[in-house]
């Protein structure tokens, strides 16, 4: 196990060949975010080695993460971190560095080399929802309880949210979600397709850990071309879909024959 700690925020790194597990450990606070702990998180993407598969991230505690350190908002801050009413005040490149920075943190975990997984339990908002949205499979908790009050606190979802909201809700449920900052718990995550499976909370390390086997049945290369082909689909018309799924066959034929390159 590795321990990542980054002005006073941990997370657990824990890679057993092909499978690894990142934790949010601050469950005193409800897991919440912080510039901090983003850099922990983009530090863990850069620390898994190419044996990874699949990665898991879980939080301790009863939520998931409960979003942003409200303590960003005030004048005072984050110890060792820019305020948001500091932020505001520096220059449009300067804003948009610092953002794209803290978006490290959500961005690698839809590798085309891993397929991710977040056990989500208790509250998930916010940032918190995002981070959730980051990973490829959702696996809930009964307790769970998706909120994104961005907008109804006179800001936007920035930390990569967005389109994978429209691309599971779709436009009109998203942008109604967003804009209300309404709460969607297990039966509804689990009708849209938010949530892949809702199960008891006793149970959500089990639904995991069935999961994780699953995932790792297949051949490597035959999962990771799938996901490729899925991951392109919605930008695709029909007959170039058709021509990548006809590449991606032919690279796989030739690799099951070992006359791959």
């Amino acid at each position: 196990m590795t321990l990542l700690e980054k002005d006073g925020v941990r997370v657990t790194v824990d890679a057993d060949g092909a499978l690894a597990t990142v934790t949010l450990t601050n469950p005193a606070k409800r897991n919440a975010q912080t510039p901090a702990l983003w850099r922990a998180l983009a530090e863990a993407g850069r620390r898994l080695d190419g044996a990874v598969r699949v990665v898991v991230l879980r939080a301790e505690g009863v939520s998931f993460s409960a979003g942003l350190d409200r303590r960003a908002f005030t004048p005072e801050g984050i110890d060792g971190e820019v305020s948001f009413p500091a932020l505001a005040r520096r220059p449009d490149g300067e804003i948009d560095a610092v953002i794209a920075e803290y978006q490290e943190a959500f961005t690698w975990w839809r590798r085309s080399d891993l397929i991710s997984v977040a056990a989500v339990q208790g509250h998930a908002i916010g940032a918190g929802f995002q981070l959730a949205l980051a990973c490829d499979l959702r696996i809930c908790a009964d307790d769970v309880a998706f909120a994104m009050p961005e907008t109804t606190l006179g800001l936007v979802p920035d930390l990569g949210g967005t389109k994978p909201l429209v691309e599971l809700l779709g436009y009109p449920r998203a942008l109604e979600v967003c804009a209300t900052g309404r709460t969607l718990h297990a039966e509804e995550a689990e009708r849209t397709g938010l949530a892949n499976l809702v199960v008891p909370a006793a149970e959500l390390a089990a639904a995991i850990e069935d999961l994780t086997t699953a995932l790792l049945a297949a051949p490597r290369a035959a999962v990771t071309e799938t996901k490729a082909l899925l991951a392109a689909a919605s930008a695709h018309t029909p007959e170039v879909q058709r021509e990548a799924e006809r590449a991606a066959q032919t690279r796989r034929l030739r690799d099951l024959t070992g006359l791959g390159e």
